[in-house]
């Protein structure tokens, strides 16, 4: 315990969580909302576009503030970015600015549970824990790639769980950018919505047909489980038998 509180993540901890629960208690800023967004869009736009490079930058930044406070706006936030970037640079600047924050959240997570949390699972735990770790890539590609669980929670989980910050990030890139490419695309078409006078919704965005891809690479990745593991007994046993083949002979004194 003393060794934590020495280390600076700690207390930024402390302060991250001090400071989620006062935006929840007094409510997310009113400019991350569709109606702000329809009410200022064409300032917005003109923001845009004589300041890209600082438009985006800010993007980025809120986008890490929204995930490392939990906001509830990462999805309207999404829709922005395609409406504002274009697809492509839409979905680019949303996976950094979402995996950014999902990082430091998990270091965070990771400073103020500290090494010894694992100790405290149990045996049961500990034997999930080790399930996790020897499947990493798998597991977390599953869970960006089909949002089951809430985004702020698979980022603490793996913390606690002892996996490595470069497997979490490049899962986390990798798993959440189809999702976001969708969202994304959608955001560009925004603009003839408000001009409709219309609202965008989850369902109108995630068709069966999205879905079924979603989940289509879920199961794909958790296929690779079963897979990996027949390849690392494998490995295993070849490393055995070479070890016994190579172990020398000790001649016997008579």
């Amino acid at each position: 315990m003393r060794a934590r509180l020495k280390n600076p993540l700690f207390w930024l901890a402390l302060v991250a969580i001090g400071l989620a629960i006062t935006v929840h208690v007094i409510g997310w800023p009113s400019f991350l909302t569709f109606s702000h967004l329809k009410a200022h869009r064409q300032e917005i736009l003109a923001f845009v576009a004589e300041h890209y490079a600082l438009s985006a930058a800010a993007y980025v930044a809120l986008y890490i503030f929204v995930v490392a406070m939990s906001l509830p706006s990462a999805v309207l936030l999404t829709l922005t970015g395609g409406f504002l970037f274009g697809a492509v640079a839409g979905t680019i600047l949303t996976v950094v600015g979402a995996t950014a924050g999902a990082a430091l959240v998990f270091l965070l997570a990771r400073a103020l549970a500290g090494d010894t949390l694992i100790d405290r699972f149990g045996a049961t735990g500990q034997k999930l824990v080790r399930e996790i770790r020897a499947n990493a890539w798998s597991y977390l590609l599953v869970l960006r790639l089909v949002p089951l669980f809430p985004f702020f929670l698979v980022n603490i989980v793996p913390a606690f769980a002892g996996v490595r910050l470069s497997t979490f990030v490049l899962t986390t890139f990798f798993g959440i950018m189809p999702g976001t490419a969708v969202y994304s695309m959608s955001g560009a078409g925004l603009g003839s919505i408000l001009d409709r006078g219309e609202t965008i919704s989850f369902s109108a965005i995630m068709t069966p047909e999205i879905l079924g891809a979603l989940i289509g690479l879920a199961g794909l990745s958790l296929a690779m489980i079963p897979i990996r593991r027949r390849f690392s007994r494998a490995a295993e046993d070849k490393q055995a038998r070479e070890a016994g083949e190579t172990q020398p002979v000790r001649e016997h004194s008579h």
